[in-house]
């Protein structure tokens, strides 16, 4: 009998630590809370390509090319800083279409020193202007990227870099690590370094073929919850069958008496603002919005207009409250399952989005006509953009109840915003609480004094 209560107890044994062994396995492998997963992008990242183009005495000439592959988040000014840590003792001797932004301890050289001598150089986009003969492809934009979606020819920034004091073959040289990107904040986590198939290069007539000594990528991708502790838009809701606007939720992007950050509003009437707005955040990038009981510095609204035999409309709205702000090249992203059917759109761009590989099509980008909207201007009078959307009803699905109308998901700049909660919504008339009451008390108080006269008749 003991012989059989140790056995089973080495069974209970080893189940249990197959178990833990188990579970600690599936910690380990699972994804850590700020892991960059967008389901209305899944694939979206930014991936960084470095080609060495040229070997030299010390080193290797190479053209570092950052792609946008993300379907609705772009960089915007100030723009990119890119950063890593050489493996080595590494140098950078000149750089080409873009600059580091310190050159660090070069005494050690004689002569003319090297552009940076930094272990963690950073490195920063140059302004458009730039003499031809510091440019490259793609480069001089001020950091600014582009979404593929919706400037393809300006999804990419490119720079030239001589490296001096590194490998001088693809077996000695040493790939940087502990890469950062900022945009112009934090928020994107880069991989290490890999070494892929050389890149290719094809002349303009497609007839001959070159390509890259060596070539290795990283990949970034971005979490928002890593670029900023609170939300940066909210959304409002309206229709024309409800008086009821339904507001942003109160302190979705923060509040005003918050104590830790004073001074982050402004009243729009007040005789202080334009100091305010030229205050010493100015040229950190420090937002500074109207007060209001958000506190977003964006806003969406949704406003269902009108209702057609076969269609129906909608007006959307975005609204400037930062001061401190123009957004260039801005885009929104809206998720709503009558997308499928959009008909006609007025001074909106627009691309339906198939995120869960064409079979659903119910989320759609849309961005501002260039020289028209695409530029949306600071808090004030011209600080809004607005478009109008026709729909075709579709008879399996349409309805105006239970908030069927208004959008599930909505993003700016590729920023999940703050929804209303769903009870909030505006009802319908004969949706609403007061209007629910059974129709059997009235029809029976009907059939009472009814029958109650025909007794007496």
């Amino acid at each position: 009998m003991m012989a059989a209560g140790g056995g089973a107890g080495s069974a209970r044994s080893v189940a249990w630590g197959a178990s833990a062994l188990l579970v600690a396995a599936l910690l380990l492998s699972a994804p850590s809370a700020t892991e960059a997963y967008d389901s209305l992008d899944p694939n979206g990242n930014i991936t960084i390509k470095w080609d060495v183009m040229q070997w030299t005495p010390d080193g290797y000439v190479a053209v570092v090319t950052m792609f946008n592959y993300q379907q609705f988040r772009h960089i915007q000014a100030p723009g990119w800083q890119l950063g890593w840590t050489w493996a080595k003792k590494e140098v950078i001797w000149s750089m080409v279409g873009a600059q580091t932004t310190e050159q660090g301890d070069c005494s050690k050289f004689k002569g003319n020193p090297p552009h940076c001598c930094k272990k963690d150089p950073t490195i920063v986009d140059l302004l458009p202007g730039t003499p031809y003969n510091m440019q490259i492809a793609n480069c001089c934009k001020a950091g600014v990227i582009n979404t593929f979606n919706q400037d393809p020819l300006n999804a990419a920034s490119s720079f030239q870099i001589s490296v001096g004091l590194a490998g001088t073959t693809n077996k000695t040289v040493k790939l940087p690590k502990n890469f950062t990107l900022k945009a112009p904040g934090p928020g994107y986590t880069c991989g290490r370094a890999m070494i892929v198939r050389p890149t290719k290069f094809f002349t303009n007539d497609g007839r001959r073929a070159t390509q890259a000594l060596m070539t290795w990528n990283v990949t970034c991708t971005y979490s928002q919850f890593l670029a900023q502790k609170t939300p940066t838009c909210c959304v409002s809701l309206s229709s024309f069958y409800n008086d009821t606007i339904v507001n942003c939720p109160t302190c979705s992007c923060g509040c005003q008496n918050n104590g830790t950050s004073p001074g982050s509003c402004v009243n729009e009437n007040s005789p202080y603002l334009q100091s305010a707005i030229d205050g010493p955040g100015k040229w950190t990038g420090q937002p500074l919005v109207q007060c209001t009981s958000h506190m977003c510095p964006i806003r969406i609204h949704w406003h269902v207009k009108l209702n057609y035999k076969e269609y129906w409309r909608v007006k959307v709205t975005i609204t400037n409250f930062n001061y401190r702000m123009n957004y260039t090249q801005w885009n929104l992203v809206i998720q709503h399952p009558n997308f499928n059917n959009i008909t006609q759109l007025f001074s909106f761009n627009y691309k339906p989005l198939t995120p869960y590989g064409g079979r659903i099509n119910d989320t759609a980008m849309f961005w501002g006509v260039k020289f028209y909207n695409d530029l949306l201007m600071q808090a004030g009078p011209l600080g809004n953009a607005q478009s109008e959307l026709l729909l075709r009803k579709d008879s399996m699905a349409f309805t105006f109840d239970k908030g069927w109308a208004f959008p599930h998901r909505v993003y700016f700049n590729g920023d999940n915003c703050v929804m209303p909660p769903p009870d909030a919504y505006p009802w319908l008339p004969n949706a609403s609480p007061l209007t629910k009451q059974p129709l059997t008390l009235p029809l029976l108080a009907f059939w009472i004094v009814l029958a109650t006269f025909l007794a007496y008749a």
